[in-house]
């Protein structure tokens, strides 16, 4: 919903190349440390605030490289922001970052009101849970549990848009109901894992819906389990490298995501064997006597089986964006009581549980998934690098993993500019995490998003995190 209502300085096309946005043109220098942005004339903030470089300077400086879970892998090389005058802004990296323009998106770093926040923790900032942004939709209304609802942005600075007079988010716990409200015509437009899996084959012969799996370029979601290494139990490599040998990824993809998916391998999505970044050359957790060796695994690492069979009691954190998470849980429990480990599943609703992983550490095993965006610096560093460990930041490196040979690598692959040599560097990378096991990278996903007929020009480059300006709906 926020990227109805903020920008970024760029948007993407269908070949995720950056195109303008609030950034109307750019300019490179011919080192790659310094980026000229020219900023679009006469764009308002939602209070009626002009728009100026000293909004993109605060957004990036003071909140992007500060709070946001994004930033300091992201920004890690930027080091200021000149503002010669209001519609112009110059970042000033101390190294090349190869990855930074594919990185200028609403989702990844809104820009925001400086006014609003300046002088503030923009944590506990009002306009935190009412937004204010310079979007194509205004912050109408939230009813906790219930809905959100966005107005039409009568002074959006793009003329003749938005088509819609305004859009209602609907919260609803229930997967089938969800998928009722879509069947009735209720609802017109459910993405990423809205619709469960086991629901999409019915809904796709529904006649007045429709599907796309446009919109998820940007995307490379894996499915995967996080490990809390602060945990005696966890911090065994050997018991981590177990849990990855007892789940059959296979089974995953038939059975809880009715194949749209395939079989994990590592941190990286084969999405990036394109850009020769992916490898499989890794250590192989789908060979034939995995059981044999998960168990050897937990004998080797110490713990023998009791003589009620079990090793150990551990907790799953259930991811609470959908039911099929569940179900994810439900087989992980059963397959991991083949090698010894009693695992209990907690479920909580979203606030608790993101508490819970990223801020208490209270968690032997979490279920997330994460997308890698459109470049690992993006999406893949923050979970792994240990300057990502940011007590009270969602979806960063939660699991206290901590690897200086992991680091040294990855921080080079954020400034290496020759392509062959960042694309080793990675191979390197996901070797080493493969082996260490962090993390048990469990399935790529395949997102499908389920609409009404009756909804058009909805589906860009970005997917949901595309701004629905230029959509409209049949009476």
């Amino acid at each position: 919903m926020t990227t109805q209502i903020y920008e970024g300085l760029l948007t993407y096309d269908w070949d995720l190349k950056p195109a303008p946005l609030l950034a109307k043109s750019w300019e490179i220098s011919p080192d790659g440390k310094t980026i000229t942005f020219r900023l679009q004339e006469g764009v308002t903030f939602h209070n009626g605030q002009p728009f100026t470089s000293a909004d993109v300077q605060y957004s990036f400086m003071e909140i992007a490289k500060k709070v946001n879970p994004n930033g300091p892998v992201i920004l890690a090389e930027l080091t200021s922001i000149d503002t010669p005058d209001p519609l112009t802004a110059v970042f000033n990296l101390a190294n090349p970052a190869p990855y930074l323009m594919v990185s200028l998106s609403a989702n990844y770093i809104p820009i925001v009101c400086k006014s609003v926040f300046e002088g503030t923790q923009p944590m506990q900032n009002p306009s935190a849970n009412r937004p204010i942004g310079t979007g194509p939709f205004k912050f109408a209304e939230w009813s906790r549990g219930q809905f959100i609802r966005l107005d039409r942005n009568d002074r959006y600075w793009k003329p003749g848009l938005p088509m819609l007079n305004r859009i209602i988010a609907r919260f609803i716990p229930d997967a089938s109901t969800r998928s009722a409200a879509l069947e009735a015509g209720e609802a017109h437009y459910a993405a990423y894992s809205a619709v469960n899996a086991a629901d999409i084959r019915r809904l796709q012969a529904n006649p007045i819906l429709d599907s796309t799996t446009r919109g998820y370029g940007m995307t490379a979601a894996l499915t995967t389990l996080e490990f809390n290494t602060r945990r005696p139990n966890l911090a065994k490599k050997e018991v981590r490298q177990a849990i990855a040998y007892a789940i059959d990824r296979q089974f995953l993809v038939d059975n809880v995501l009715y194949g749209f998916a395939k079989p994990a391998t590592g941190p990286l999505s084969s999405v990036f064997a394109t850009q020769g970044f992916y490898t499989d050359q890794v250590r192989r957790f789908d060979v034939p006597d995995r059981i044999e060796i998960a168990n050897r695994l937990m004998d080797e690492a110490g713990f023998p089986r009791g003589a009620d069979g079990k090793r150990m009691s551990l907790y799953l954190e259930i991811n609470s964006f959908g039911e099929q998470w569940l179900r994810q849980g439900e087989y992980i429990k059963q397959a991991l009581a083949q090698i010894g480990i009693d695992l209990t599943l907690r479920s909580e609703d979203t606030a608790t549980w993101l508490r819970r992983c990223y801020t208490d550490y209270d968690f032997d095993i979490n279920e997330p998934f994460y997308s890698a965006g459109a470049d690992p610096v993006v999406g893949v560093h923050r979970h792994y690098v240990s300057s990502a460990i940011r007590r009270g930041t969602t979806f960063v490196n939660n699991k206290d993993y901590r690897n200086p040979e992991l680091d040294r690598i990855m921080d080079a692959a954020t400034r290496e500019n020759d392509h062959a040599k960042r694309a080793e560097l990675y191979h390197q990378a996901q070797q080493i995490l493969v082996e260490d096991s962090p993390g048990a990278w469990l399935c790529e996903v395949q997102y499908v998003t389920i609409f009404n007929r009756k909804l058009h020009d909805h589906t860009g480059p970005l997917g949901a995190y595309q701004a629905l300006d230029r959509a409209w709906l049949e009476r």
